[in-house]
């Protein structure tokens, strides 16, 4: 037995509402997830995926199935900072296109589920099955999305933070004096709640900086791949920022942004790539 396998709950350990939901199945339900080289489901490519089939009964919870991909291009580094997977890794395994069928006799005839499948997951799998040439049409499964089902039962907002760190409803909300206060109260209880939780504020600003490490400017128009700005909108989403720019039939649409109503650090950005300068994303040495 895999040690994957071995860390697979029981139907007990996961209690009786989960024996509930399988009693009802009427055909399986696949869990899966999906590595990828990037978040654009049209371009980037699948790495890695697993998934797991949970059967009506007497069959149940099956052993998860994992495949690495060869994805045929080249693993941005920052794809390999989320998921530690490099170029080597998969360099001798085998095609989507290899797997493709394997991936839709575990998905025939089923239902799907994950973790954020809804926005990123079906999206790229459906992408690399018309790549591989397969006919399969994941949109008449039924979906459970488990982040859909969390935060429409846990919202997000100021008055869910007052509630969660601080036990306290609300008052005048969306009023300035007390949206204010509150988040003061609820900084308070973060801080007191997480003790790995820096209490300098040059700390907090470089995590709360962080969230947003993955985007070139504040306005996430582009994104780092390979150390350098990519493309994150518009008919060049996608593409690098260094071949734009160096292509004579593109380079009066970066003149387009220039000229237009775009934030100023991507001009800045466009100025500086026009003139033959691209930002990098490496560490200065």
């Amino acid at each position: 037995m895999s040690e994957t396998e071995q860390q697979l709950p029981s139907i007990e350990d996961m209690g009786p509402r989960f024996f509930e939901f399988i009693e009802g199945l009427r055909r399986p339900v696949v869990f899966f997830d999906i590595e990828s080289t990037g978040t654009d489901t049209q371009r980037d490519r699948i790495i890695e995926i697993c998934l797991l089939r949970v059967c009506p009964l007497p069959v149940a919870v099956e052993p998860p199935k994992t495949w690495r991909v060869n994805p045929t291009v080249r693993i941005p580094a920052e794809s390999t900072n989320v998921h530690g997977i490099v170029d080597a890794d998969v360099a001798q395994e085998p095609t989507f296109a290899d797997i493709a069928d394997d991936v839709i006799g575990m998905l025939e005839g089923c239902d799907l589920a994950g973790f954020n499948i809804c926005r990123f997951d079906i999206r790229i799998l459906q992408q690399e099955l018309v790549r591989a040439n397969k006919h399969f049409d994941l949109s008449k499964a039924n979906v459970v999305d488990a982040q859909v089902i969390f935060h429409k039962n846990e919202p997000r907002n100021l008055a869910a933070a007052l509630q969660f760190y601080c036990d306290d409803e609300l008052v005048d909300a969306h009023g300035a004096a007390a949206d204010t206060i509150a988040t003061l109260r609820v900084f308070a209880g973060q801080l007191a709640r997480y003790e790995h939780l820096t209490a300098d504020v040059g700390g907090l600003n470089e995590m709360v900086s962080a969230m947003d490490a993955a985007y070139v400017d504040k306005s996430r128009r582009f994104v780092w791949r390979d150390n350098e700005p990519s493309f994150n909108f518009g008919k060049l989403r996608g593409k690098s920022l260094r071949a734009v720019a160096s292509d004579p039939s593109e380079r009066d649409y970066l003149r387009w942004i220039v000229k237009g109503s775009f934030e100023d650090d991507v001009k800045q950005l466009i100025r500086d790539a026009l003139d033959g300068t691209i930002r990098t994303n490496k560490p200065a040495s």
